[in-house]
């Protein structure tokens, strides 16, 4: 099973576009919640989505009741993995470098991003960065024919 940590934003952006055929993080979050992928996740990435569910863009886009369900299936069903690991100054922003912390302490192969630094860098001690079309791209690579 190919296991992965998703950004915040990456997140946002998937449940938001959860019902666009056309929105590649929504067809992400679909694609995990029938589990095509393994979802990990930290307890500073359930809080900093939280966050960002408070900002009046995701306010209007997402009813309450959406973002208390996004909410309680990444509890539910992702992997919550404490971070073990710590990562300072690799990527442009502190809050993704404990995200890519949460990758490594959890040993996940991918970390899927739009941060230009971490993309850049195109992989961080065995953890590939990857943006949401090329994690999208090599699941569809992986799945069976």
């Amino acid at each position: 099973m190919i296991v992965a940590v998703l950004n915040t934003n990456v997140l946002a952006a998937g449940f938001i576009g959860e019902d666009k055929l056309d929105s590649t993080p929504g067809e992400l979050v679909r694609r995990w919640r029938v589990k095509s992928f393994t979802l990990v996740v930290s307890e500073h990435i359930l809080a900093e989505l939280a966050d960002t569910f408070t900002d009046p863009y995701f306010t209007r886009r997402l009813p309450a009741a959406a973002i208390i369900e996004a909410q309680e299936s990444l509890r539910l069903d992702g992997v919550i993995q404490p971070i073990t690991i710590d990562v300072t100054g690799v990527a442009s922003h502190a809050e993704d470098d404990v995200v890519l912390a949460a990758a490594l302490s959890a040993g996940a192969p991918y970390l899927v991003t739009g941060d230009r630094r971490l993309l850049e860098r195109g992989s961080y001690r065995g953890t590939q960065l990857l943006s949401p079309r090329q994690f999208l791209a090599h699941l569809e690579n992986e799945a069976p024919a």
